[in-house]
């Protein structure tokens, strides 16, 4: 799609977006080309008692002896109240309405060059598809849109801006593809495969196979994979954007768990093709290094990611198996299907040791129990530090990715005691979210910032949203983005 920004004026051809105020308020412009159709955009408001109200879109046929194609009114709401979440949730429901046009003009009046900018990524997440294995497609769901212009007051702080929102937009899309490949394409070592064309972008990559885990004395991570043919692996992406190469990094961490079976403690079978994208955490960790890389965030970053496949086998994991981890505590499996808690717990300890990070936060796909407590509309967050917290809490607001803190305390921690081994790795029957979070802060030094997101239920959608076509939703690109670029780049 070629985007391009431009001053306000009546567009000459194709369809014709016109965004409306509430109350069916038209700009200057808009309200010029109303004229010019003969009261055309007036008169179908009225009829349809179509008042502007966000996200609302009426289309209209533009009448004979037009240049158009169409025009497409969206409604704004109050323009003043539009921030940047909301112009995101109106590029892509303009995009709904225009995909099928090969070229679109939006009449965006009122709107400072930035909320331009905004509309465009919106635009861009709505647009994507992941039609890679379809050998037949429905030509009347095709989309044709490939020219975009987007009119605003102040083009060049649109196209300034754009750079940004295209670099997060990428790291989204590569995110979302990771997570939508199905699990005999994405594995532990093809994901590093994947990972390595950073490189391209500056970021260094590299990655540990079994034999040097197996020296870092990594047990719990290892005990994972035993049961799969894949080797797994730990992947290492180093981002050194800040002008001192030497500065402390901020350290984010991707559970990778490619597929899921649950192992010997195995899943129902309903449901379980879904376990593909129990590697979310580690796709947002790699679309992130990639947005980074490509707006050259001014910070260092480190991103880890442990892949591993969680197979039945006659060597796999047994409940009951008692393994040692990178920290030397030892764990009791009670469960096999625990098993992204596992991986974390060296990964954890492996950054600290590693990279010394002035904060640390990680991702994953961790209990089906946060999916009960929050369901799609928010990640559970736990953490060992109150700014930290609210830094993460304060950002997911502002890119519309919403964070809930959850508690953590000693009565939940209890609940991991083991009579054979230094812990076990499930709690009891209730809480599941807490107790697994309680779990990873045993390998968490008290004096770094920490912070666990579980995804579990926002890093896919079965149904479209505003942002997305349904399937892999790229949660967490935009949300670290924003948290790395207000409080860490200078």
């Amino acid at each position: 799609m070629n985007i391009t920004f431009s001053k306000l004026a009546i567009p000459a051809q194709g369809a014709a977006v016109v965004v409306v105020s509430e109350g069916g308020k038209l700009g200057p412009v808009a309200a010029k080309l109303d004229k010019q159709t003969r009261g055309t955009l007036s008169r179908a408001m009225k009829a349809a008692e179509f008042t502007g109200k966000r996200e609302k879109a009426l289309s209209v046929v533009a009448p004979a002896g037009s240049k158009l194609d169409r025009i497409v009114l969206i409604g704004v709401g109050n323009i003043k109240t539009l921030d940047a979440v909301a112009a995101e949730r109106l590029g892509a429901v303009t995009y709904d309405n225009v995909a099928r046009d090969a070229a679109v003009t939006v009449i965006f009046e009122n709107a400072s060059g930035n909320l331009a900018a905004d509309f465009v990524g919106g635009v861009l997440q709505k647009s994507y598809r992941f039609t890679k294995y379809l050998t037949k497609e429905d030509k009347d769901s095709k989309p044709k849109l490939k020219t975009l212009v987007v009119q605003t007051d102040n083009p060049a702080e649109a196209k300034k801006r754009l750079g940004t929102v295209q670099a997060v937009a990428d790291g989204i899309f590569l995110t979302r593809d990771l997570v939508t490949e199905p699990p005999n394409v994405i594995y532990p070592e093809s994901f590093v495969a994947r990972a390595k064309d950073l490189a391209k972008d500056g970021v260094k990559v590299e990655a540990l196979g079994e034999a040097a885990m197996k020296k870092l004395g990594m047990g719990a991570l290892l005990g994972v994979g035993q049961g799969s043919d894949k080797e797994s692996q730990l992947l290492v992406m180093r981002w050194d954007g800040a002008k001192n190469k030497s500065d402390a990094p901020v350290v984010i961490i991707g559970k990778g768990v490619t597929f899921d079976t649950g192992g010997i403690s195995l899943k129902p079978p309903a449901g379980m093709w879904d376990m593909k994208w129990d590697m979310g955490g580690a796709g947002v960790v790699v679309g992130l290094m990639r947005a980074l890389a490509r707006r050259k965030a001014p910070v260092n970053v480190v991103g880890l990611c442990g892949l591993v496949e969680n197979m039945p086998d006659g060597n796999a994991q047994r409940p009951g198996d008692v393994v040692t981890s990178a920290s030397g505590q030892t764990i009791e499996v009670l469960n096999t299907d625990a098993e992204g808690r596992l991986v974390l717990a060296d990964v954890l300890w492996y950054a600290q040791q590693k990279f010394k990070p002035r904060a640390m936060v990680d991702l994953a796909t961790l209990t089906g129990a946060i999916i009960a407590a929050l369901s799609e509309h928010y990640a559970g967050l736990f953490s060992n530090n109150d700014d930290l917290s609210a830094k993460l809490v304060a950002a997911g607001q502002a890119v519309g990715e919403r964070l809930w803190r959850l508690p953590m305390g000693d009565e939940y921690d209890r609940d991991l005691k083991s009579p054979i081994a230094d812990m076990k790795n499930i709690g009891g029957p209730r809480a599941g979210s807490i107790t697994a979070a309680q779990f990873l802060q045993r390998f968490v030094n008290k004096d770094v910032p920490w912070a666990h997101l579980d995804i579990a239920g926002v890093v896919w959608n079965e149904k479209p949203s505003t942002l997305a076509a349904g399937g892999s939703t790229g949660y967490g690109v935009r949300l670290l983005n924003r948290f790395i670029a207000d409080n860490y780049e200078k």
